[in-house]
């Protein structure tokens, strides 16, 4: 009955007899809302832009509600900037760079937390490590290894890494590995070591240990990375700017730079197609949510 009371939010049998009343943490409410309006003000600016045309910004100034409201600038944006091409390219580059992401990491986290081998923790301590060095560091080294790096024409026009979406899905997966290998090893370390002990007594090896044993219990842990790291590498507008040249190539998130004009910027109109844009990470992670969040939260509650 406790627990009930509990979870209602009434007070329960012992704190009546004491006399004592629940926390309320009015301060943790204050700060979260006061960290959730400044988190939803620049989307809800960009929102309002977006829906006022550029006639009515002119006329009344860009902090006046006065003047029309409609949805031309959207369409505008969608048509002129070519957007549902350049969507394709982001989902072009950001699946297979997800799906290596949490392949590749989740191997690397098994070898340095299932397994017993005197590299588990320097392996660890590089991946981590790598986190910290700011990606701007190695823009210039790893654009001259792309263009000097030689393919057959059949996967670049150019003859070398430049121009492909290969070499952005592979930078991409360079640089998240880090951090999914350190959350997945955590959470793999979590795990009871009787399962794997057992497996290994019945005979099972260490793929079948990784395949059958682990990966099904990593499930929450896979829904929360792979929606963060559809939210980072559909976001990135760092490499594709590098090393794409080519502009029918570009993913959505670079290629909204097309909307700019020459000598004038249409502000309402960018606006427009960066909402667009972030209408797809919206979707993910409103699909995942509930798992996002399991992820998220799981062994919270240990002791």
């Amino acid at each position: 009955m406790s627990t009930t009371a509990t979870r209602a939010g009434l007070p329960t049998a012992e704190e009546r007899r004491s006399g004592s009343r629940p926390k309320r943490h009015y301060g943790t409410h204050i700060f979260l809302t006061a960290m959730a309006v400044m988190w939803l003000i620049p989307l809800g600016w960009a929102l309002f832009t977006a829906l006022r045309p550029i006639a009515s910004t002119n006329e009344h100034g860009y902090f006046s509600i006065a003047g029309d409201f409609n949805f031309d600038n959207f369409a505008q944006a969608w048509t002129q900037g070519g957007i549902a091409k350049y969507f394709w390219n982001s989902v072009i580059i950001s699946v297979p760079a997800v799906l290596l992401v949490l392949f590749l990491s989740s191997m690397m986290a098994f070898a340095v937390s299932r397994v017993s081998w005197k590299f588990n923790v320097t392996l660890l301590i590089m991946f981590t490590a790598g986190n910290l060095l700011p990606p701007q560091v190695l823009a210039a080294p790893l654009f001259e290894m792309a263009k000097h790096f030689e393919v057959p024409y059949a996967f670049s026009d150019s003859g070398n890494m430049l121009n492909t979406y290969i070499v952005v899905i592979a930078v991409n997966t360079a640089f998240q590995m880090g951090f999914c290998t350190f959350v997945l090893s955590n959470y793999m370390k979590a795990l009871s070591a009787d399962l794997t002990e057992a497996a290994l007594v019945d005979g099972a090896g260490i793929w079948r240990q990784y395949r059958e044993i682990i990966m099904p219990l990593c499930r929450p842990a896979f829904a929360a990375l792979g929606t963060l790291e559809v939210i980072f590498i559909y976001n990135d507008y760092f490499w594709p700017l590098i090393f794409i040249q080519s502009g029918d190539r570009l993913p959505v998130t670079t290629a909204i730079n097309n909307l700019q004009g020459e000598f004038l910027n249409d502000y309402n109109l960018l606006a427009a197609g960066a909402v667009i844009t972030v209408i797809p990470t919206l979707i993910v992670y409103l699909l995942l949510q509930r798992q996002f969040v399991a992820g998220l939260t799981l062994g919270s509650s240990k002791g």
